[in-house]
């Protein structure tokens, strides 16, 4: 049985990201300037995934003529649509079909040869890809060529330059890795340009919402940066309303994730969190709640979501990117020179940028030495701190009608935590 791994997954996902990045521009050519044209985007995703199963397949049996045979097979196949598409009276050709034969013919020969479980996921891929035509296809249509440069500069960025940085720290303290400050810079960027797909795709009450959430699965301070970045292209009511329930629920995720942090790694030190946790996901999810309500009750805007912009933006991200890193910096210099009675200020700074690192600290300690009450107090901390410099975040960032909803939800956030705090 033929061994299964990452790195065949990895490859596969790029080959057929290949496909569908040349697809998309593809289908904008063939729908703009030459209808009934060969290829589309669900053909080249097909063509793609063709030659990455015949050479993933000549390599494995050592012998190259089933990848030199397919790229003949699907030459000719090309040569034939030229042939058909330059004829007096050219008919519209649909290649999907026989495309998906190929594939599928390939496919069954991995399963033959040991590679079952990539085959059925590929043959699941490739039943979705024929499946949502229209969906795919109705995506092309809502592309313009300012989307198509963003999702380059991205691939550039991700496959290009994040290579070439070097994975480890380049300062005294060990605070400083370029590799993942890029890496940030690049997250940022994505979470804007997925955030804007989905809000094209979705509409922008539940597409917003679906970021928020999913942002605040790896960072809410990102996902609030990027959506006070956004408020400033839609500066109406509506827009602050459904863009403040989008932050909201990215700072929901983070209450939550912190609890089940605790959670998996020191049941114990749940009973002294889950209290204060629980009231302010509560409070928060309420208000994030009444701003998705009145965004989406009011309907006085036609289509609002068709006038959006797209907000990625390199530089931006680069720039909040530089403010993390020295808040990492600074929270080394407190670790290093003030490691006695600095416990609750390193949580404070900690917190500044991100909760994970500070939650799965203090867990550590209550675990190694017993201190519940004093890495609940520190938790809390970094989970307030983290809170007020993303609405401050918001406050520089953002649109005059965003500030003002953030500004109210943040200080009625930070006053539960305050009133929770004198009642325990």
């Amino acid at each position: 049985m033929a061994e299964f791994d990452v790195v065949t997954v990895r490859n596969f996902l790029l080959a057929l990201s290949i496909g569908a990045l040349v697809g998309i521009e593809r289908e904008k050519h063939k729908t703009m300037e030459h209808p009934g044209t060969f290829g589309g985007l669900r053909t080249f995703i097909l063509i793609a995934q063709v030659g990455a199963v015949s050479a993933w397949l000549s390599i494995h049996l050592q012998s190259p003529w089933l990848f030199i045979s397919a790229v003949l097979a699907l030459a000719l196949v090309v040569v034939t649509a030229y042939v058909l598409e330059n004829r007096p009276q050219a008919v519209a050709l649909g290649l999907t079909t026989e495309i998906s034969a190929i594939t599928v013919c390939l496919l069954g020969g991995a399963v033959m040869f040991g590679y079952a479980e990539l085959a059925v996921a590929l043959a699941i891929l490739t039943s979705a890809i024929l499946t949502f035509k229209q969906p795919l296809h109705g995506l092309v249509s809502k592309l313009d060529t300012t989307d198509l440069y963003a999702g380059t500069k991205l691939l550039l960025a991700t496959f290009i330059v994040l290579p070439l940085l070097p994975d480890q720290a380049v300062d005294p303290w060990l605070a400083l890795n370029p590799y993942k400050l890029w890496l940030l810079v690049i997250f940022i960027s994505a979470l804007s340009l997925l955030g804007y797909i989905a809000v094209r795709m979705l509409g922008a009450a539940r597409g917003i919402a679906v970021a928020g959430l999913a942002g605040g699965l790896v960072s809410s301070t990102a996902v609030s940066i990027s959506m006070a970045r956004q408020s400033k292209a839609e500066p109406d009511e509506d827009a602050a309303d459904k863009l403040a329930s989008g932050i909201l629920l990215a700072w929901l995720v983070m209450f939550v994730r912190v609890m089940v942090m605790v959670a998996l790694v020191y049941l114990p030190l749940l009973s002294q969190i889950w209290l204060p946790f629980s009231l302010m996901a509560l409070f928060t999810a309420a208000l994030a709640g009444f701003f998705y309500w009145r965004g989406s009750a009011k309907r006085q805007m036609k289509q609002p979501q068709d006038n959006l912009t797209n907000p990625f933006s390199l530089w931006a991200a680069s720039k909040f990117a530089l403010l993390f890193a020295l808040v990492l910096l600074a929270v080394k210099l407190t670790e290093h020179y003030a490691p006695d009675g600095g416990l609750y200020l390193l949580a404070a700074i900690a917190g500044m940028t991100d909760v994970d690192a500070i939650t799965l600290s203090m867990t550590e300690l209550a675990r190694q030495n017993n201190q519940l009450s004093l890495a609940a107090t520190a938790l809390l901390l970094a989970a307030l701190s983290n809170t007020l410099v993303k609405g401050a975040l918001v406050m520089t960032l953002g649109s005059v009608l965003l500030r003002r909803k953030l500004l109210l939800a943040t200080s009625l956030i930070l006053l539960v935590a305050v009133l929770i705090v004198l009642m325990l």
